[in-house]
This record gives C-alpha cells, structure tokens and sequence, in this order.
C-alpha cells in the first residue's frame, strides 16, 4: 500500500514538474512519441482548377502590413477591400479580376468539400502538437485543432513520385513563432492539402509548407513564410512582411 501510494505521489510530482515547466497538458500526453504508420493506400490530388493560379484567395478582405512578397496570383470575391498592397508589395503577378476570382472562389469550394470528404480505411488520427512527427503519404484527421509548437514537421513521401498527403482539420492549425514544416523523399508542397474547418494561423518566422484551404480566415504573424496557397473561403486573409510563393 505504502509503495502505491509513493507510486501515485512520484507521478503527480512529475505532472506537476512538467506543468511548472511551461508543458501543456497536450504535450504531457504526447511525452510518449506517436508512430505514424505507413498506409498502403495513394491518394489522389485533390483538384484544385482555376483556384491553383492563386497564391492569396479571399472571401472578404485581404490585409497587408510591412513588405510581403507574393508570387502568384491574389484574389477577392464577393468581398471588395483589400488593404496594404502598395508599393511595398511585390508580386510575380497581381491578378484582381473579379470575373476570375469567383470561377477561383467555387472552384475552392469543390476542391474544400472534395479534401473535407475523402475518407481511408487507414486513415490516422491527430491531435494536439504535431511537431516532431513524420507524415508519410496518405490521409490524416483531427477532431479539433493541431498546432505545430515544439519540433518540426516532416513530410516524408519515400521516394514515391507525386504521392499525395491529405490533411483534415475540424477546427483551428496553428504554428508557433520559427517552427517549421520540411519536406524529405521527394515530397512536394504542391501535393500537401490542408482542410482546415475553421481558421489558419501562422506564428511570427514560422516556414509551412501546402495548400491551405479554411473555411474561415488565414492569419500571418511577422516574417511568416508559405510554400503554396493560403485560401481562405469565406473570410480574410491578413499579411504582415510574409514570403508566399506558390
């Protein structure tokens, strides 16, 4: 009896250690490392049509503060306000036409319900901090919200050519400031498709990788980098000196 209860008092000096520390009870939970099976199954792409020209989509505003530099197409639809793109915004191509932002705006839509929609029979599951993991091709979930806060995130594709990864998000990505998302085997960040049910947000010096598609807004704090789109659906998209380059 005396060994059991030492037992339960060791442990609980432990948590409570870890918690002083600056742990979250998530990260507590995730001490223990989660090993990423490797699925049988490819995916295929999801299709993005005309929505794929655009490194910046919007449904109601698009914000800009500072230096940021886009490379690709913007676009806005239905909403009309976009501020902060000046001079000092440099773009390989500045696309507002709202002809093609609308065809890109539904063309989003069918791409997000086709992403929010697949379905594997070995499908993994995720949750809380997912840096320091190891994706390898295939189709990931999450019931709430992932962040990426300690460690980095590797996409693996295994010397597979165009293997598609898939990640469905029912709430909130968020990136911590200088995490980072690297790519190895021959990933591409154009094969890498986040559903994110509700909104982005990526920390100041952050470097992620993909094609976000929220349904709400998207949000880069300072210095923030994205290889691929940020496209939000039906909100805004607010910039601050980032580096998109889709």
């Amino acid at each position: 009896m005396k060994r059991e209860k030492k037992i339960v008092l060791t442990t609980l000096g432990t948590i409570l250690i870890l918690l002083i520390s600056g742990f979250t009870s998530l990260e507590i939970a995730r001490l223990k490392p989660i090993e990423i099976p490797v699925q049988k199954i490819l995916l295929e792409p999801v299709a993005l049509a005309s929505a794929q020209n655009f490194a910046v989509l919007a449904g109601s505003s698009i914000n800009n503060s500072g230096k940021t530099i886009i490379n690709g197409e913007i676009g806005l639809s239905p909403g009309l306000w976009v501020g902060g793109l000046s001079q000092d915004v440099i773009f390989s191509t500045h696309q507002t036409n709202s002809i093609k932002s609308l065809q890109a705006k539904l063309d989003l839509t069918t791409a997000y319900n086709d992403a929010e929609a697949r379905r594997s029979e070995e499908v993994v599951n995720l949750h809380g901090n997912i840096g320091g993991l190891t994706l390898t091709p295939g189709l990931y979930n999450s019931r709430s919200s992932l962040v990426i806060s300690k460690g980095d995130l590797i996409f693996d594709a295994l010397g597979k050519p165009n293997a598609v990864f898939i990640i469905q998000i029912a709430t909130i990505l968020t990136t911590r400031p200088e995490t980072r998302v690297i790519l190895k085997g021959g990933a591409m960040a154009s094969n890498i498709f986040w559903q994110v049910g509700e909104t982005a947000i990526f920390g100041s010096n952050s470097v992620f990788k993909g094609t976000v598609m929220a349904l709400k807004s998207i949000k880069f704090y300072n210095g923030a980098t994205l290889e691929g789109r940020g496209l939000s659906r039906g909100g805004e998209v607010n910039l601050a000196s980032n580096i998109i380059q889709k």
